[in-house]
């Protein structure tokens, strides 16, 4: 086209390289081969078309929010005959319409953040992870504490629901475990916490959570009710976090634990090791975290609760049973999210695990005994139709001895031989090597002889050793003195 503008269509074309017919095609069209080519049309007619203005369109204006497949079937039931195999095409033009027609959606505001400034506070359910203690499954959950800036995250094992007792004790522990305080402090609103509360419990639960945040000089923030991604810096964390137990757990080759404190060690080992990947950002965040105060404030509740004739007390619709001696005596108890502490006065008596209500309208029992035994052995009977028999066996050894009793139809020899049993467990403290014993004879099918138990766990009786005592002659006491005398006047 530049040699054009001076030569002949032939002239051009010989300097261009082109054939004279190329040269007078140009000259008639310049334009390129892809803007010749015209688009290609529908190979098929539409399916949509006799629906799509009629119908389709004023499904989707009167019902936004409605799925591609509720759209589909509603079509289909006004017309049988439509086809199945329009599913993706009314999924690209429903998809296409609603990029020009549609409602407005959301933005999310990417954040830039400052090192000490947020942390955030969430529970997350684990019981997808299949965890077991001692072989019976855990229920619980985790308290997880992020920092937005380096991702250095803290979990606290959780056995009850998202109360402000496991925020305070899962925060303050992963505050002393950082050694710092962020300025800001983010929660879903604590609402598990404030749930089915009077407004009095409310105000309660507010005030402590408004103190222990000047404990610590954090702000307290919270992200706007159903708005997770608000929380996106740690919701997401959650999967990360879960994923990475499951890891562990499959490496591991078991998922059950021997204690509590055994699985509560193996999730700090797992959160150990993935702050240990963000040890420099950890570092320099660090150095931007409000300094702590002296000690921690109190991560618990506290009730005081007289100590009935049952030989415990009731604390939330759950029965503990506490060393029979503190009987009509009132205890202090603190209560934490897996324990209560009992105080008489400022001296420790008791420490229990914490129980939970069976249903809505059945209560708990945690039982330890030990603190009945010794009443119960003067009235076996009783153990019939105690209200919490099925408690206070320690093992399920037990259990099927009681059982294995009850059906040789002698009511009160099963129970007198079940507490006899218990009785031996506790004052020879031999209750695991006893329940093997009275599981080999029940798997032999044969009843436990307690006579004979008694005797095998009987402590061995040592004899007594003859000490000879050979006193000395009086005769040395003479000559001591007579060794000493000279040094004396020496002295003097």
């Amino acid at each position: 086209m530049d040699y054009r503008k001076t030569r002949s269509p032939e002239a051009a074309a010989a300097r261009a390289g082109f054939s004279t017919a190329t040269a007078y095609r140009l000259e008639a069209d310049s334009r390129l081969p892809s803007q010749k080519k015209a688009p290609r049309g529908r190979r098929r007619p539409d399916p949509l078309a006799p629906y799509w203005d009629a119908e389709i369109v004023p499904i989707l204006k009167a019902a936004p929010g409605i799925r591609v497949i509720g759209v589909l079937q509603e079509l289909r039931r006004r017309h049988p005959d439509l086809s199945r195999n329009i599913r993706r095409t009314l999924e690209r033009r429903i998809q296409a319409w609603r990029a020009v027609h549609g409602p407005e959606r959301e933005v999310i505001f990417r954040q830039q953040h400052e090192p000490g400034r947020q942390g955030l506070s969430d529970f997350t359910d684990t019981s997808s992870l299949g965890v077991s203690v001692a072989g019976e499954r855990l229920d619980h959950r985790l308290y997880h504490f992020r920092l937005v800036f380096s991702g250095f995250e803290h979990a606290h094992v959780v056995l009850g629901g998202e109360s402000f007792t496991a925020l305070a004790e899962g925060l303050q522990n992963a505050l002393w475990a950082l050694g710092g305080a962020p300025k800001e402090h983010r929660s879903d609103s604590l609402s598990a916490a404030f749930r089915n509360l009077t407004a009095e419990a409310r105000d309660d639960v507010t005030q402590r959570y408004a103190a222990l945040m000047d404990h610590y000089g954090m702000i307290a923030t919270r992200n706007n009710v159903g708005v997770a991604h608000e929380n996106g810096s740690i919701e997401s964390a959650h999967g990360h976090l879960k994923q990475a137990l499951e890891d562990a757990l499959l490496l591991r080759g078991s998922r059950d634990f021997a204690d509590l404190d055994a699985y509560r060690a193996f999730v700090d080992g797992v959160v150990g090791g993935r702050n240990a990947n963000l040890a420099k950002p950890i570092a320099l965040e660090k150095a931007a975290l409000v300094p702590l105060p002296k000690r921690r404030t109190a991560d618990y509740e506290e009730k005081a609760i007289p100590v009935t004739s049952s030989g415990g007390f009731t604390l939330r619709r759950v029965f503990y049973t506490v060393p029979s001696r503190l009987i009509g005596h009132r205890l202090r108890v603190r209560i934490f999210d897996d324990r209560l502490e009992c105080f008489l006065g400022a001296t420790p008596v008791a420490r229990l695990r914490r129980g939970r209500p069976v249903s809505d309208t059945k209560g708990g029992h945690v039982v330890d005994y030990r603190h009945i035994i010794h009443s119960l052995r003067r009235k076996p009977m009783a153990f019939a139709n105690l209200v919490y028999r099925d408690q206070l066996f320690p093992r399920s050894a037990y259990r099927r001895a009681f059982e294995a009793l009850q059906e040789q139809g002698d009511p009160r020899r099963a129970c007198k031989v079940t507490v006899g049993l218990l009785a031996l467990a506790h004052e020879q403290a031999c209750e695991a090597e006893l329940a093997e014993a009275i599981n080999a004879e029940l798997d032999a099918k044969r009843l436990p002889d307690l006579a004979a138990l008694r005797e095998r766990f009987r402590p061995a009786t040592a004899a007594i050793p003859e000490v000879v005592v050979e006193l000395a002659p009086l005769g040395v006491y003479d000559e001591l003195a007579a060794v000493g005398a000279p040094n004396v006047g020496a002295a003097a």
